[in-house]
Formats: C-alpha cells, sequence, structure tokens
C-alpha cells in the first residue's frame, strides 16, 4: 500500500483526535478523556510522519528516535514533578518551545534557499519568514513570561522610557527588513534572515516587558495563540497539514479566550499590551490602611456563621492554590453540605495564573463541576447567600472595579460579593493583591478578616466545624 497514503490516514486520524478532544476539554467532566483523545492523535500523526520518509529514501531515524526519547523523558518528569501552583509556568515553556521549533524550521529552509540546497517560491519565503517573527516573539515571549510568573523577574525591571513607542518602532523596521527580504528573494542573502531572527527574538522579550502581573493569564494565552500560529507556519512550509490543523486550532482557540478575558476584565487587548497595571505597589500593614481598620474574626465565630447558615459561597484565588489548600476546602464544603449548607463556589474568568487555573484546582479536589458558578450566575446568586469565604483572592473581589474611577482596574467585571449578607477574608496579611492594588472590600462593614496560610486556617476552621 502506498506510504503517503498511509501517512495522509495517520494525519487525518491525528486531526480527528485534535478535534474532538478540543471538544471534549471544554468540559471538566470529559477533560481527561478528552487530553487522552488528542494525544492519541498526536501520536498516530507522529508515527506517521516517521514513516513518511521511507518513499523518499531519505531519514534520520537514529536522530528522530533519540529526540523522541530525550522529549518524552523531560516531559514526563517535568508533568510528574510540576506543582499546580507552577502549572502556568509549564504553560509558558510549552509555549516557548513551540515558537522555538517554528524559528529553527524556518531558519533551516531559509539557509537551505540561501546555500542554493533548495529553491523556494516568494510564498514560501513569505511563510518562512513568518515562522521566524511569530515564532520568535512566542519562544522569548514565553520564556519572559515565565521567568515573571517566578518572580525572577520584576514587572517594571526592563522597561524603557517611552517603552510603547520603542515596541511599534521595532516592529516597524522588523516588517519593513522582512518586506525587503521578500522582495530581494535569493539575494538578500542568509545575514539578513539572522538579523530579522534575532529582531523577533527582541521584540518578543520586548512585548512582553511593559505587561504587568496582574495580565500574566491574558499573556499566556495569547502567546499560546502565536504558537499555534507558528505551527501551523511550519506545516505550510513542509505541506504538512497536520501541523496545519493543529496549528490553527491551537491559533484559533487561543484567540477566543484571549478577547473572552480581556472582556472579563472589560479592557481592550491593546490596553493590556501596552502596558496596564501589574504590581508594583507596596503591601500595607495588617490591620489598617489610611486610617481604616479592618476586623478580624476568630476561627470559632467563623465557623459558628457558617455552620449554621443556609448558603455559602466560596471564592478560590491564587492563595489557594499556592497554599494547596482546595482539599481542605472541598472537606469543608462537604461538613457544611451535610448540615443542609448549599454550598456554591463563585469562578472569576481571570482568578489565578492562568486560564481555567481554578477549575483545575477544585477538579483534582473532586469538587463537582454543577457547583462551580461563573462571574454572571454568581453575582446572581450572591443576592441572597448568607456567607462568602474568599480564599486567596483579591483583585477579582475589588468594589474600587465599579465605584472608583481612578483605579486601574475600573471598568473591570468583578464578583460581587459585598451584595452577600456577610464576607469573610482568608489572607496571610493586608498586602494588596498581584494588582498591587489595595481591596477596599477588606473594611468593608460586612466583612470580617481572618489572617493566616490558608491551609492551615482551613485546617483549623474543619476542626471547629467538627465540634459543633
Amino acid at each position: 500500500m502506498d506510504i503517503k497514503f498511509l501517512t495522509d490516514i495517520g494525519f487525518l486520524i491525528g486531526s480527528v483526535g485534535f478535534v474532538w478532544g478540543l471538544k471534549l476539554l471544554s468540559s471538566p467532566d470529559s477533560a481527561r478523556r478528552g487530553n487522552t483523545i488528542a494525544s492519541i492523535g498526536m501520536g498516530a500523526a507522529i508515527i506517521s510522519i516517521i514513516f513518511a520518509p521511507l518513499n523518499q529514501g531519505d531519514n534520520n531515524y537514529p536522530w528522530v528516535i533519540a529526540g523522541l526519547a530525550i522529549g518524552a523523558i523531560i516531559g514526563y518528569l517535568m508533568a510528574m514533578r510540576v506543582k499546580m501552583t507552577a502549572m502556568p509556568q509549564m504553560v509558558s515553556i510549552f509555549n516557548g518551545l513551540g515558537g522555538a521549533c517554528a524559528v529553527l524550521i524556518g531558519m533551516v529552509e531559509l539557509r537551505h534557499f540561501y546555500t542554493g540546497a533548495s529553491a523556494m517560491s516568494g510564498g514560501q519565503i513569505a511563510i518562512s519568514l513568518s515562522a521566524l517573527f511569530i515564532g520568535g516573539i512566542a519562544f522569548t515571549g514565553s520564556i519572559l513570561a515565565w521567568f515573571k510568573l517566578e518572580d525572577w523577574l520584576r514587572d517594571n525591571a526592563l522597561i524603557l522610557p517611552k517603552h510603547s513607542i520603542f515596541n511599534m518602532a521595532l516592529l516597524v523596521v522588523i516588517l519593513a527588513m522582512g518586506i525587503y527580504i521578500y522582495v530581494q528573494n535569493i539575494d538578500a542573502g542568509i545575514g539578513l534572515a539572522a538579523i530579522f531572527m534575532v529582531l523577533a527574538l527582541v521584540y518578543g522579550v520586548s512585548f512582553v516587558v511593559p505587561i504587568g502581573g496582574a495580565d500574566m493569564p491574558v499573556v499566556i494565552s495569547l502567546l499560546n495563540s502565536f504558537s499555534g500560529l507558528s505551527a501551523a507556519s511550519a506545516g505550510l512550509i513542509y505541506g504538512n497539514n497536520f501541523m496545519l490543523v493543529g496549528g490553527i486550532l491551537v491559533g484559533a482557540s487561543g484567540t477566543i479566550l484571549t478577547v473572552l478575558m480581556c472582556n472579563a476584565m472589560n479592557r481592550s487587548l491593546l490596553n493590556v499590551l501596552i502596558g496596564g497595571f501589574g504590581g508594583g505597589a507596596a503591601g500595607a500593614s495588617k490591620g489598617a490602611v489610611g486610617g481604616q481598620v479592618a476586623k478580624e474574626v476568630t476561627l470559632n465565630d467563623a465557623a459558628i456563621q457558617l455552620y449554621y447558615s443556609g448558603s455559602v459561597m466560596i471564592v478560590p484565588g491564587y492563595g489557594l492554590a499556592v497554599a494547596q489548600a482546595q482539599k481542605v476546602c472541598k472537606e469543608i464544603d462537604d461538613l457544611l453540605e451535610s448540615n443542609g449548607v448549599d454550598v456554591k463556589y463563585a469562578i472569576h474568568p481571570v482568578a489565578g495564573r492562568m486560564p481555567g487555573h481554578m477549575n483545575v484546582l477544585l477538579a483534582e479536589a473532586d469538587v463537582p463541576y454543577p457547583k462551580l458558578l461563573d462571574l454572571e450566575d454568581a453575582n446572581a446568586a450572591l443576592k441572597n447567600t448568607d456567607m462568602v469565604v474568599i480564599v486567596g483572592a483579591n483583585d477579582v473581589v475589588n468594589p474600587a472595579a465599579l465605584d472608583d474611577p481612578g483605579s486601574p482596574i475600573y471598568g473591570m467585571p468583578v464578583l460581587q460579593v459585598w451584595d452577600a449578607k456577610n464576607v469573610i477574608v482568608l489572607k496571610r496579611s493586608m498586602n494588596p493583591g498581584y494588582a498591587g492594588i489595595q481591596n477596599p472590600l477588606f473594611f468593608h462593614e460586612k466583612t470580617r478578616m481572618l489572617f493566616g496560610d490558608a491551609k492551615d486556617t482551613l485546617s483549623k476552621l474543619v476542626t471547629e466545624i467538627k465540634n459543633l
């Protein structure tokens, strides 16, 4: 049977696996199965492309097998060891490596062209340059995002004066150079292509530098779409339909998610990219800010209020992930439910450090998906909620987004927890959240603060509830 026919069948299986898997990923109940199906599709495509060169008499199986083995070992070890709090960093690395692959592919093909080893049409040159440009942004931009998420680099450490103007100027230079290389064709030379690649890599860093920490979920999603587009470019270079389909799926889904997250923050993508808010405000001392004093609640009082409430809404944030307190939170949920308390969870679209972070976190603790309410449903339910427990969230429950035109987050849709009858906030201290903005909710008349590590505090709360 013709090898090309078998290869095409493998690519078809891979494409169907990707589409089917992506569809199943839309629900936590089927996400694990979707991930498995997409992985099987990827495996089928990899096997197909390995055997594709047989009819050409040109292959490097030792290199291919060695690369697969090394990549599989590294990927397995990373997946097994990564903590839930470090998942955004891992996603950033994946995005970056995808972009790096596109850069290498584009550069190798241009080198073959300029050294006379192969011929390229004008369209192929344009596609290779696109792979260099988009892949370069995805690579270095994702690595910088990784550094920021790990707190290895301050948000404002590399910002230049008039940084947005510098970015625009650099972008114009890169696009002009790309057009020049395309027009010059073979006369441009590999040296100019190499300079184009370096400028694209520099732009990736400069692109992410001004973006504040609070906008990292949007950045990760956007860079994910870039890595998908770079993969699609590589697919066009090699005429690989599977890479093209996979890249388009990743690019499209990343773009859609980016737009949805910007809408959830009531900000345009341009506003995010030119450098919005993102945290450098100094933290305030525990208990008082600007003459206002936060009221505290004891563990016993908090336990009594929760146990005898009719309804409780839990608002998870990054602090819950850092403390790895999701399972203890679920234990409190079970105790309250056993006493007839209706427990729900309010999930803000940009809670955590990446899209869907809180959903994944709570799924790990076996919280039933119907208990998770999105922003609109949660706000509607909060008006009839007796108690709200905020665990490690800050910016997504900040009333300044609605009533303070001078606030950097003004206009951002937030969870209106103050509509509930009572609010308890679990925090380590009165320090501002990731956006570096103080939260007036902490001083609201309905709010009581419960200070301490989330996991330790919730564990003590479990003990208090059991003693009632």
